[in-house]
């Protein structure tokens, strides 16, 4: 078997649970259940190394949508973490407009992505429409308008889209079916 025969694994399992794992604790952060800084720190391995690894096996795979997501995500979260490293050691000094423009350029990002998952199913669909809510509750948040509350209650019904979505495709994957249903477009 040659290295063009290889068949790859469906990546879409580990990059919806690293997205919406780390998005989980972040929005825990967010409603105030915990002050530790663990989200970030995991923002660095799991969400976003790991969906850069998802994406990458993507775009093996021949699925840009894919491939644009989980890398984007990915590389947001490394980002985002780094940031607030910078920031912990004194290095940058992170503002609320300068958060907020990342957030609105990121719900910019996260709008488009809905019409293609759109063509994936209803779950694919509902996460990147919650999620260009929450950039956007996250955005009226960093400008002083929106309690963190608020945004953070928004991101759990995200987090958990990404969670079941992540746990549809490995039951998928383990039994042949579908176990958990995500209301397929294809």
């Amino acid at each position: 078997m040659s290295k063009d025969d290889v068949i790859w694994a469906n990546p879409g399992g580990l990059g919806l649970a690293a997205f919406g794992l780390t998005t989980l604790l972040l929005q825990i952060h967010n409603i105030g259940l915990i002050t530790s800084t663990m989200p970030l720190i995991w923002g660095f391995f799991w969400g976003g190394a790991a969906q850069v690894i998802a994406g990458i096996i993507d775009a093996r795979r021949g699925d840009t949508f894919g491939f644009t997501a989980f890398t984007s995500y990915g590389v947001f979260w490394i980002g985002l973490a780094f940031a607030f490293l910078m920031e912990w050691l004194g290095v940058i000094t992170i503002d609320g407009p300068g958060l907020a423009w990342t957030m609105i350029a990121w719900g910019i990002f996260t709008g488009y992505m809905s019409i293609g998952a759109y063509k994936i199913s209803k779950v694919h669909f509902f996460i990147f429409v919650s999620l260009t809510v929450l950039f956007g509750l996250l955005a009226g948040h960093f400008y002083g308008v929106v309690p963190a509350k608020v945004a953070g209650i928004e991101g759990i019904f995200v987090a958990a889209a990404a969670i079941y979505g992540s746990a549809a495709v490995i039951a998928h994957a383990q039994f042949g079916r579908w176990v958990f249903p995500l209301g397929l477009h294809r």
